[in-house]
């Protein structure tokens, strides 16, 4: 017995407008094929309608790599940042945190207190001195404002990539990336010190990733700006009131990780790879980072941390992540090793009374077992 009742039907006009849609339709694909062809246009949507799906196929391996492990590991700020004006977490959620603070001890009670205290800028300020909040307010909105360029970069890049999967590796990172930049927006200021601009060094560097074209822009962002980001956040994270930067560690490994993962599912071209043009550009997209280094190199001496060490660590990765991608250089890896060295050396022995020649290359500035667990994961070498 059906639950509708049926209503008559015209078979003729329904086989008319199925000629006339066939006919629309070859037309209008073939118009956007054509004007695709000579480059004026055609059509935008990189979407296989026809299989239900975007172009390059399914690629699950990608979307359970990324997308469905993102999910997995999605924080919320409400719980981790507590003292935050994040109101993010499901009544469910809400619920489970209340029945495991009953369960707290006394020096759990404590601590969570501490984290959670509504008065955070009263607990920094404890903490850390003027100085030290200023310094680390600026280290800190030094990648900020990397997040805000790795959010706009994502959502373009978006619309490059192929298949099911890659897309939603991609959507998977937008929405981190805008988690990001809000919340880690909110911790800058509640070290209650002014929050600086973007330095002309940075500005060039996240312009230039910026302007990327195509899938290049996986070098300039997820390799590039994620790298230091992912070095930064490992840095920081064991410092009192940063704990919660463990977890944007743990985001952006994945981060980096994906264009390794999506490259092996869609393999780069010899050219591209190679590309004599292709390797200067990219070269010179890391240029503007070195003076960066000097930029930040008083603020990471107030939290004892050594500038060229710092840029060393980082170069390192960025250079074997390149190299296992294949995004490759002008120069081999030791080539590139030796060029940075005698960089920072010569500027050492330039501002530092007694420098002595270091590898700097050798450099480690990711502190916590877990966190250098994670980047050894990501870029399958044994860090220094």
């Amino acid at each position: 017995m059906s639950l509708f009742k049926k209503l008559p039907k015209n078979q003729k006009v329904i086989e008319n407008h199925e000629k006339i849609e066939n006919i629309a339709n070859t037309l209008v694909r073939s118009f956007d094929s054509i004007m695709g062809t000579i480059g004026l246009g055609g059509r935008k949507g990189n979407y296989d309608d026809y299989n239900y799906q975007f172009f390059g196929g399914e690629k699950d391996g990608l979307r359970k790599k990324h997308y469905d492990k993102s999910l997995k590991l999605l924080w919320k700020a409400q719980e981790h940042a507590p003292w935050s004006s994040f109101d993010d977490c499901t009544n469910g959620e809400v619920e489970l945190i209340q029945l495991a603070k009953s369960s707290f001890n006394e020096e759990e009670k404590k601590e969570y207190q501490r984290i959670s205290n509504s008065d955070y800028k009263d607990f920094l300020k404890k903490t850390y001195s003027l100085d030290e909040r200023k310094a680390i307010a600026n280290i800190l909105a030094l990648i900020g404002h990397g997040e805000a360029y790795a959010w706009m970069v994502s959502t373009e890049i978006l619309n490059e990539v192929k298949s099911t999967g890659g897309r939603a590796a991609l959507t998977a990172q937008v929405l981190e990336e805008a988690k990001h930049f809000v919340v880690l927006r909110e911790i800058v200021r509640a070290f209650d010190v002014e929050i600086p601009r973007l330095s002309a060094w940075e500005y060039v560097l996240l312009e230039r990733g910026f302007k990327s074209k195509g899938l290049e822009k996986f070098f300039a962002m997820n390799v590039v700006v994620e790298g230091f980001a992912l070095n930064l956040f490992g840095m920081l994270s064991h410092l009192p009131g940063l704990e919660i930067l463990r977890l944007f560690h743990l985001d952006e490994s994945r981060h980096t990780a994906l264009p390794t993962n999506y490259f092996k599912e869609f393999p780069m071209s010899f050219w591209e790879k190679h590309s004599p043009i292709r390797r200067i550009r990219r070269f010179s997209l890391i240029l503007p980072a070195l003076p960066v280094f000097v930029q930040i190199e008083s603020d990471l001496a107030e939290i004892g941390v050594d500038g060229m060490e710092f840029g060393g660590s980082m170069a390192r990765k960025v250079a074997n992540l390149a190299d296992k991608v294949g995004f490759h250089f002008p120069m081999s890896k030791d080539q590139f090793a030796s060029l940075i060295n005698l960089i920072f050396n010569a500027y050492c022995k330039t501002t530092r009374e007694g420098h002595e020649h270091r590898d700097f290359m050798k450099s480690e500035t990711t502190k916590g077992k877990k966190e250098l667990a994670v980047e050894k994961e990501v870029f399958r070498f044994k860090t220094a």
